[in-house]
């Protein structure tokens, strides 16, 4: 997950676990990485109707309907792992 962004579909896939397991692996990892002066780094949930991004969600599971356009067909949010700079400032690597 520092290499690339990748979403609990591919994560699932690439450790052979069930999809709604990674979620709780995910929370995991968020915490153990403050330690580490690294950080967990969520791109949002999107609907596919109206394009509305869940930005200020805060749990990583998947939402059930858009909260305004009612619709179900919601865009994976993807994952990866990046390291903080000591100013506080984030530093990707590619």
């Amino acid at each position: 997950m520092e290499e690339r962004e990748m979403n609990a579909r591919e994560l699932s896939k690439r450790l052979k676990i069930q999809e709604k397991e990674i979620v709780e692996h995910l929370e995991h990892i968020r915490q153990t990485l403050k330690n580490q002066k690294k950080k967990l780094l969520v791109s949002p949930f999107q609907c596919m109707i109206c394009n509305f991004i869940f930005k200020d969600r805060k749990r990583l599971s998947r939402p059930g309907r858009c909260p305004k356009c009612r619709q179900g067909h919601i865009e994976a949010a993807t994952y990866r792992i990046i390291s903080i700079k000591k100013s506080g400032q984030e530093n990707i690597d590619d």
